[in-house]
């Protein structure tokens, strides 16, 4: 195998396939990259077993052929040879080893056979759709702060992606949860679409995902199975297992009989928040919320440190009402809001609170009290 690449085209490469291998494994095979050429080009393959990343990168072919090498080794030097460099990748078949010249740089790498290589098994699946970047950015960025860390729960560790019913008709959802928090956003339901399965997308694919889904203007190509999802552009395919679990029924813990409603400031109630979270050192410190005819009071009281409180105008016109929350979740959730203001749905002091986006009922957000 011989082929010439950009630097810059190489550092993408095995940067996206890079990030999949895990850094601590005990099969020595899993921390290379797969190298092989093909007719478009040279490609790049990182698996862990669970996750699998291929990048398709141009190259100029000299003699076709495969290797595996060192992933963080072949990235460290790509990022540290000039830009604008070519870089000659040329593997040795009597050695075994792997040449890497760039300019009056060389270096010789150990390789392993390729055959040892673990590559994913295909999947027949039972639904192919595409959807813009923009669209699968917005449903996995809004709900994916709410991915339970909880190994035990191992149900509630991704993003739970499947066909619903929202007022609007049929729709394309993720939901995510920990049990305190909820985020569920939806989209419209693409074309081909309908006969998915409900899948639990893991942590570590969402996060994968998120760096294919920067363009807005790519068509994201998406396969689901009962056991795996795929998701492809001309460049890069990423595809995992799903989590092997029943989601919980989500819908009975959102809160339909809230009427006590608050607006407000999306930006101005985050920063606000953050600001008189600062006297705890404890992340789940509880922020209390006094709500007065258009006028909203955030407290926080941590006896080990101090007090803080401040003041918002706000639209609110119910009985006054007093309730704690998280600050931490109350921060992120108000992160997510787009729109200028964010709407509050309570019932009672000890009820879970809705909120939304403006009139926007395609991003809802659930969070349970807390004592305070």
């Amino acid at each position: 195998m011989k082929f010439a690449i950009e630097r810059a085209d190489l550092v993408k490469a095995v940067s996206q396939a890079q990030s999949v291998v895990e850094r601590r494994n005990t099969i020595p095979i899993l921390a290379n990259v797969l190298i092989e050429t093909t007719p478009d080009g040279v490609s790049f393959r990182a698996t862990d077993l669970d996750t699998e990343i291929v990048y398709l990168a141009n190259a100029q072919v000299e003699r076709p052929g495969s290797t595996t090498v060192s992933a963080s080794m072949l990235n460290d030097i790509a990022r540290k040879l000039p830009d604008g460099a070519l870089v000659q990748l040329d593997l040795d078949g009597s050695s075994g080893r792997l040449s890497v010249h760039a300019g009056r740089s060389s270096f010789s790498l150990a390789t392993l056979p390729r055959e040892d290589f673990p590559v994913m098994s295909t999947s027949e699946y039972s639904a192919n759709f595409s959807a813009p970047a923009s669209v699968l950015r917005r449903l996995f960025d809004k709900s994916k702060f709410a991915i339970s860390n909880e190994e035990t729960r191992y149900y509630l560790n991704g993003v739970y992606m499947h066909v619903a019913q929202s007022d609007d008709g049929p729709c394309l959802r993720c939901v995510a949860t920990d049990g305190h928090r909820l985020a569920r956003i939806d989209a419209s339901l693409p074309a081909g679409a309908n006969e998915m399965p409900g899948v639990i997308v893991p942590r570590k694919t969402v996060a994968e995902l998120r760096k294919l889904l920067d363009d807005d203007s790519t068509e994201i190509a998406v396969s689901v199975s009962e056991t795996k999802v795929r998701f492809a552009t001309p460049t890069i395919t990423l595809t995992s297992k799903v989590i092997d679990g029943t989601f919980p029924d989500y819908s009975r813990v959102i809160p339909s009989g809230n009427t006590r409603k608050l607006e407000v400031d999306a930006g101005d109630f985050a920063k606000a928040v953050d600001r008189v979270a600062t006297v705890s050192s404890e992340r789940s410190r509880a922020v209390k919320l006094s709500l007065d005819e258009d006028r909203l009071v955030l407290s926080v009281n941590a006896p080990d440190a101090g007090a803080a409180e401040e003041e918002l105008p706000v639209a609110y016109a119910d009985e006054p009402l007093e309730i704690g929350f998280n600050a931490k979740y109350l921060h992120e959730i108000a992160g997510q809001i787009d729109r200028e203001n964010a709407v509050f749905l309570f019932n009672g002091s000890g009820d879970a609170a809705l909120i939304r986006e403006g009139g926007d009922t395609t991003a809802v957000y659930v969070v349970m009290p807390m004592r305070v």
